[in-house]
């Protein structure tokens, strides 16, 4: 009998994010494939684990899938993980799978730890229907393309970014989606965690010396109710609270974000709307200069 693919979710952060299931596997599994060893040296060390790991990266998948291939063939038992989270999702892992899968090797998920999951519930963004669109494209005409397409995206979004693009990354978001509500996840679980939300005009300043990783949820319905001029809040109607809520945080940490987005959100509530079209309300009456009666 041939053996299992075992694909195995590891933390993305927080050592102690990591399933009972996971760790059995691990320890009993007769190898696992690793995007790094040295890393994941780390988590096996942490429990104790003692099973030999080999190498499995974007460089060495294409040379080192026929051999793991020969061990589930003799009926070994092999577990495939990745740095952080699950293997495959803009990480290294997906031929060996479908090698194994078109060879007649069952493949079991074991699920666990997700950036993309752990962002869009924290985000207070609606949750109903998302998108997964991984890493931007680095190359300008991709990059580009990327971005028109993603402004035709119903719905919210989450993909990643790298420290070192995420400026420019909002601001082309800025340019192609319009002020959007966003979510931005740094360092998720980790020590140095934060989510910063809001419009992307308010956060853009906010990481001007960007470190770690980053994920990005999107809602690009908030951009096409204000370009639309379809945003049903009436100023009319509102307090002046709504300029309370709608004012920018004046540097400062990243609690004046989240208060401002509970502010929102209370008053969205207060009046039935959603906190995108009161966002919409927001910036007409910021153009229009007029306070609220």
């Amino acid at each position: 009998m041939p053996g299992i693919l075992f694909v195995v979710a590891t933390p993305i952060g927080n050592l102690e994010d990591i399933t009972l299931r996971a760790l059995r596997v691990l320890g009993d599994v007769s190898v696992i494939a690793a995007e790094d060893t040295r890393r994941t040296a780390h988590l096996l060390a942490r429990h104790a684990i003692t099973t030999p790991t080999t190498s499995l990266h974007e460089h060495n998948e294409s040379r080192k899938t026929p051999i793991i291939l020969a061990r589930l063939q003799r009926g070994e038992n092999v577990a495939l993980v990745s740095d952080a989270g699950t293997p495959a999702v803009s990480d290294p892992g997906a031929h060996l799978i479908r090698t194994a899968m078109a060879a007649g090797i069952r493949v079991e998920a074991v699920p666990g730890p997700s950036a993309i999951l752990a962002a869009l519930v924290a985000s207070g963004l609606p949750l109903d229907q998302f998108t997964f669109l991984g890493f931007p494209p680095i190359r300008s005409s991709n990059r580009k393309r990327w971005f028109e397409q993603l402004a035709h995206v119903k719905g919210t979004v989450v993909f990643f970014e790298s420290p070192h693009r995420i400026s420019s990354t909002l601001t082309d978001l800025l340019a192609i989606a319009g002020d959007c509500e966003i979510a931005i996840g740094r360092e998720l679980t980790k020590l140095h965690e934060e989510l910063v939300t809001g419009p992307i005009s308010h956060i853009l300043s906010y990481f001007k010396t960007p470190k770690g990783e980053f994920t990005i949820v999107a809602n690009i319905g908030l951009t096409t109710e204000i370009a639309s001029g379809r945003a049903t809040a009436s100023r009319g109607n509102m307090s002046n609270d709504l300029f309370e809520a709608g004012k920018e945080p004046q540097g400062g940490p990243p609690d004046q974000f989240e208060s401002r987005r509970r502010a929102v959100a209370s008053l969205a509530r207060a009046h039935g709307l959603t906190a995108n079209q009161l966002y919409a309300a927001i910036e007409l009456a910021k153009k229009s200069g007029e306070r609220p009666t």
